[in-house]
């Protein structure tokens, strides 16, 4: 149950980003700047974080080992994730585009065969692969049903290029944070803790911030003091707070696609925080019936998903624990 209640405390944390990254766009901000700032401002948090408990040698010195492997899965795993998400930022609502987010509670699921472990046989040893959770997926369907049903009147009063500029880029988002979640759970396995490993992820992927910040500059020039502040804000619930707490629980439950498809669910209540967000800070209107329908049948799910993944992990182990790196993976990085 405790990764469940993380998962559900970095939603919280996590849906700031929507209503700022709107109310940016909506004050003129560039996507750019939005996208880059936050890792900029978060990075000297993280370095602070982990140098002041000692391990930034560890850190290093794995980051050194397979610098290729840090740079490609840090770079997807956040650059691809969130720059998408403040794209669509400038093309829809906060609440649509944390709508659209939850697709990443079956997005998770179906990466599923691309994870797997050595196992010792008879004949030797051999790699099984992971199995989508085929009844957490179904649990997560009841979930974006909810979620169609809460965005259903809102999307009737936006235009077609809106809403597939809105869709389109957080799709994108959707595959890419759990690939670069889970490929770096396996390059790094139980060397490195959760703090260590996003520091890791964000210097990784300060290549690709520093060349969208250029493009913000050469695009709006410097960013204004308001979003400066808010995207300080942003760094700091979402960046800091909110991936540290769904990074500890997805370590939590590391060894079950099960646990790991429960974990990420807890993301689908992003948009009841989102909407929450905009009606009070942006004078966003009150849900309509239909609305408060799909949030009926979020929390069901939500709710559902938590007690049967929990059964599923006692009662069959070995049908879902089939992503844990062994020793040999989590060595070597396999990719």
């Amino acid at each position: 149950m405790r990764p469940i209640l993380l998962g559900v405390c970095s939603a919280l944390f996590f849906a700031i980003t929507f209503v700022l990254n709107r109310r940016m766009e909506l004050a003129g901000g560039s996507w750019a700047w939005s996208a880059s700032l936050r890792y900029l401002f978060t990075l000297p948090f993280l370095l602070a974080l982990v140098a002041g408990r000692g391990r930034l040698k560890p850190l290093m010195a794995a980051i050194r080992e397979r610098p290729s492997a840090w740079l490609l899965w840090g770079t997807v795993g956040f650059g691809l994730f969130y720059a998408p998400i403040c794209f669509a930022a400038a093309y829809a609502p906060g609440w649509l585009t944390a709508g659209t987010w939850q697709i990443t509670i079956i997005s998770g699921s179906l990466l599923a065969p691309f994870f797997g472990k050595w196992v010792s046989g008879p004949s030797g040893k051999y790699y099984i692969r992971g199995k989508i959770p085929l009844r957490g997926l179904g649990l997560s369907l009841i979930i974006l049903i909810g979620v169609a049903l809460l965005q259903a009147e809102h999307a009737r009063q936006l235009a077609p290029g809106q809403v597939i500029l809105g869709i389109i880029p957080v799709l994108v988002a959707s595959f890419a944070y759990p690939l670069g979640n889970r490929k770096m759970m396996e390059l790094c396995g139980d060397r490195l803790d959760v703090f260590q490993r996003v520091l890791g992820m964000t210097l990784a992927s300060l290549p690709f911030w520093l060349i969208v910040g250029l493009y913000g500059l050469a695009d709006s020039g410097l960013p204004s003091s308001s979003q400066v502040g808010q995207s300080f804000i942003v760094a700091l619930s979402s960046g800091i707070i909110a991936t540290v707490l769904f990074f500890k629980a997805t370590d939590m439950v590391r060894s079950s696609m099960g646990g790991l498809a429960a974990v990420e669910a807890t993301q689908s209540l992003e948009v009841l925080f989102a909407l929450a967000g905009e009606m009070l800070i942006l004078s966003s209107p009150v849900p309509s019936m239909l609305s408060w329908v799909g949030i009926a049948v979020i929390i069901t799910g939500m709710a559902l998903h938590s007690l049967l993944s929990g059964y599923s992990k006692d009662k069959a182990p070995s049908s879902l624990k089939t992503a844990a790196p062994a020793p040999a993976l989590a060595a070597k990085g396999n990719e």
